[in-house]
């Protein structure tokens, strides 16, 4: 069974305050790209790799995969184990947003029986995660995603104009709600409206994983849906949820935590801990 794994890796490190793409900021010496394609690659599970880049950072792209290869290579050599397969991997120019990056990667990756969408901000996701997507789809499912439960409270969250809230009565409206006279000096704020029952939440991680014809068809109808609704498009925020949409059941596997989304400073001294910890345990 061929699978292959499409890599957005076009997204702004702006929140993590590096000029670059996320993709290319580095943990540990290496790239986010680099620890991406180290892992499905160890993996197994990958036929096809398909890089979707900003094109001004194409070339760099390309020269991360052959820096890639050669690392593997020369650890597999040192420690005399076999590759089990060679896997082609390729650079194509991205998108302007996921979804085009998405289609780009689509576009090169020519036929295959699975395909998984892998964001290189969570580049130390662990190859068991491939493993169990990959077999979830060829098992049967048409879409499959790794989650982790919630563990965090949440609640909706309801954006109102300042006059809308009553402040405790003993108090002077000092507590940022304002009152009838100065509501126009004042934003709006939000106001917590009821929580959600997280037994039956989930975080969703990647790589998500499809048959090829499922998600084509999710994303021929996203790009009809922008074309006849325009602005009024509803959000794409992964390829799962266009999936959904279609009305095709997302099957959940189990996630893992360190497969954390690397989007703020915090989650990149986290990255580096983890990532030193592996390094160091390898080396033992």
């Amino acid at each position: 069974m061929s699978t292959c794994v499409i890599v957005p890796a076009a997204g702004s490190g702006t929140r993590l305050g590096h000029p670059e793409p996320k993709a290319f900021v580095s943990v540990d010496g290496r790239t986010l790209l680099a620890h991406s394609l180290e892992a499905i690659i160890s993996s197994g599970v990958a036929t096809t790799i398909v890089v979707a880049a900003p094109e001004e950072f194409l070339l760099l792209a390309r020269a991360e995969i052959a820096e890639v290869v050669r690392r593997l290579s020369v650890n597999a050599q040192s420690q005399e184990i076999a590759q089990s397969r060679d896997v082609e991997i390729i650079a194509v120019v991205g998108g302007a947003d996921r979804v085009a990056s998405v289609d780009a990667g689509l576009a090169a990756a020519g036929e295959h029986d699975v395909v998984l969408v892998h964001d290189a901000a969570r580049a130390l996701t662990p190859p068991d995660v491939f493993c169990r997507v990959v077999a979830a789809v060829s098992s049967g499912a048409e879409a499959v995603v790794p989650v982790l439960p919630m563990i965090d409270t949440v609640r909706w969250a309801e954006t109102v104009r300042p006059t809308d809230v009553s402040a405790p009565a003993e108090t002077d409206g000092s507590l940022g709600v304002g009152t009838s006279d100065d509501h126009d000096s004042r934003t709006d704020c939000e106001v917590l409206r009821g929580d959600l029952d997280r037994a039956s939440l989930r975080r969703v991680q990647t790589p998500q994983g499809f048959a090829l014809a499922i998600l084509r068809r999710a994303h021929e109808a996203y790009r009809e849906e922008v074309r006849t609704r325009g602005e009024g498009a509803r959000e794409a925020t992964d390829d799962a949820g266009l999936v959904e949409r279609l009305g095709v059941d997302v099957v959940a596997v189990d996630g893992d935590e360190e497969a954390l989304k690397i989007t703020y400073p915090l989650d990149l001294v986290l990255a580096e801990h983890i990532a030193r910890e592996r390094s160091r345990t390898q080396s033992q």
